[in-house]
């Protein structure tokens, strides 16, 4: 039986992008359109984000010098019992931390004995997440980050050597000034920077 050119089937599953129940219904018929759906469906994962089960498979996704990060606070990171079928955060475009927080906490809640988790634990893992979409996802091309960014020379690196990314936007973050001359000096592909919320720590005060 012929099947239609991928160009075909790309084009009809992109105008279902914003049907995702319909979507992972055809990605189940067969490999072929899996491999095809699956990239559509993560590339805009916006509210989605606040799927503990999403979470579970950004946090697989980590590699050791990420996890390492998270050492300090004691964070139980999700074991890995089967090899994922994608590397599904490559195809991620756009990440807003406002869902993302929320599935942190929903994660997290129910993984340490239901209780509250202290904040400094969501702020810590939405660092490492942040260097994780920064350095695996080929296509990001939007950061939404809230709070404050830990490790801000890693983040900056890993921000200059992702040639996708073009519009950023930090809020509630406590920021040093030579943080900010780094962005808009090294990150040559940004066109776009939002700040709002902002504490800056002024380079005088960085020495003292």
């Amino acid at each position: 039986m012929e099947t239609l050119p991928n160009e075909c089937l790309l084009e009809i599953f992109n105008n279902l992008r914003a049907y995702h129940k319909s979507l992972f219904s055809c990605l189940l018929v067969n490999r072929f359109w899996c491999r095809i759906i699956v990239p559509i469906l993560w590339s805009e994962p916006g509210a989605h984000f606040n799927d503990k089960r999403l979470v579970k498979i950004c946090l697989l996704a980590l590699n050791a010098e990420e996890q390492a990060l998270l050492i300090p606070f004691n964070i139980i990171l999700p074991k890995k019992q089967i090899n994922l079928l994608f590397e599904y955060t490559k195809y991620i475009t756009s990440v807003d931390y406002d869902y993302l927080t929320q599935g942190i906490e929903k994660y997290y809640n129910n993984s340490i004995d239901d209780r509250c988790v202290d904040y400094i634990i969501i702020r810590a893992v939405k660092c490492s997440l942040a260097l994780m979409f920064l350095r695996s996802s080929e296509g990001l091309n939007y950061l939404n980050f809230v709070g404050n960014i830990y490790n801000e020379i890693i983040f900056i690196e890993k921000l200059r050597k992702n040639t996708s990314i073009t519009s950023l936007r930090l809020s509630n973050s406590h920021l040093k000034d030579k943080t900010l001359d780094d962005i808009f000096n090294k990150s040559v592909n940004l066109i776009s920077l939002k700040l709002s919320g902002n504490q800056l720590t002024p380079k005088m005060e960085e020495k003292l």
